[in-house]
C-alpha cells in the first residue's frame, strides 16, 4: 500500500511540474478564468441587485456561491482527462505501467488541482474583499460539512468520469466527444454555473436529484446555508455507492472492446 501510494504521489507531482514547465502561457488561462469570475459577479449584481431574496437566495449568497464554485471548479468537475489517452493512442503505454489506470489518471488530476489552487483558487479567494464578496461560510458547522460534501462530490465526479469513459468504449463513440458532452451537460445540470434554485419553472428541483447536482450544487448549497446538509450529503453518499460499482463493472465489460488511435 505504501509503495502504491508513493507511485501515485509521484504521478501527481510529475503532472504538476509538467504543467509548470511545458508552457508559461497556462498563466494566461488562469487570468481569463479570473476575468470570467469578475464578469459573472457583475452580471449577478445587475440581475439581483435590490431584489431581496429570489427563490430563497440573496445577492450576497449568490456571489459567495459563484466565487466558491470558481475556486473549487477543478474538484467540482473532476476531469481526469483519460479520454485524451484514447484520442492520441497513449492509452497503450498506460496499460504497461504497474499502476491501476484510472487511479493513476485521478492522481494526475490531483496534480493539476494543486497547480490550479496555487495560481488561481488561492489568489481568487484572497481577492474576495476586492471583489466585494463575503468569503466565510454560513457558519462553522456549514464549513465543516462543506469539506465532507466536497469530498463526496469528488467521489461522485470521478465515478461519473469513469462511467462515461466505459460507456464511450462500449458504444464505440469517440471518448473525446463523450467527454465534451459530459462537461457541457454536467456544467448545466450540476449547478456549478447557475444555482439550481434559479432555474425557471421549478426544473431545478428535478435536477437536484441527479448525480450531477451531487457534484457541485450540494456542497455549494451547504456552504451558503440554503440546503438541508443531511439530505444533501445522504444523496451524495447514495449516488457514490450506486455509481462506483456500476462504473467498475462497465469498465471491466468494455475495456476489451477498446479502440484508440493506432488500433
Amino acid at each position: 500500500m505504501r509503495s502504491l501510494l508513493k507511485k501515485y504521489t509521484r504521478s501527481a507531482a510529475m503532472e504538476a511540474t509538467g504543467r509548470l514547465g511545458d508552457n508559461a502561457l497556462f498563466l494566461f488561462d488562469y487570468l481569463l478564468r479570473f476575468l470570467r469570475v469578475a464578469l459573472l459577479l457583475g452580471i449577478w449584481r445587475a440581475v439581483l441587485g435590490g431584489r431581496g431574496s429570489v427563490s430563497g437566495l440573496t445577492l450576497d449568497g449568490v456571489l459567495t456561491y459563484t466565487l466558491i464554485s470558481a475556486a473549487c471548479s477543478e474538484l467540482l468537475t473532476c476531469q481526469t482527462g483519460l479520454e485524451f489517452a484514447f484520442f492520441d493512442g497513449s492509452i497503450a503505454t498506460r496499460f504497461l505501467r504497474p499502476t491501476e489506470i484510472f487511479v493513476e489518471a485521478a492522481s494526475e488530476m490531483l496534480g493539476r488541482v494543486v497547480v490550479s489552487a496555487a495560481f488561481f483558487s488561492l489568489p481568487l479567494l484572497l481577492a474576495s474583499p476586492l471583489l466585494g464578496v463575503r468569503l466565510a461560510p454560513a457558519g462553522a458547522l456549514a464549513g465543516m460539512l462543506f469539506v465532507v460534501s466536497l469530498a463526496l462530490a469528488v467521489s461522485v465526479g470521478l465515478a461519473l468520469d469513469y462511467l462515461f469513459i466505459a460507456l464511450a468504449i462500449a458504444l464505440q463513440v469517440a471518448p473525446y466527444t463523450t467527454g465534451r458532452i459530459r462537461i457541457a451537460v454536467g456544467t448545466l445540470l450540476s449547478g456549478a454555473l447557475l444555482p439550481l434554485a434559479l432555474f425557471p419553472w421549478g426544473i431545478g428541483s428535478v435536477f437536484a436529484w441527479l448525480p450531477f447536482a451531487a457534484q457541485a450544487s450540494a456542497p455549494l448549497q451547504i456552504y451558503i446555508g440554503t440546503g438541508n446538509p443531511l439530505k444533501l450529503i445522504a444523496l451524495q453518499c447514495g449516488w457514490s455507492l450506486l455509481l462506483w460499482p456500476l462504473a467498475v463493472w462497465a469498465w471491466k465489460v468494455s475495456r476489451e472492446r477498446m479502440v484508440s488511435y493506432g488500433g
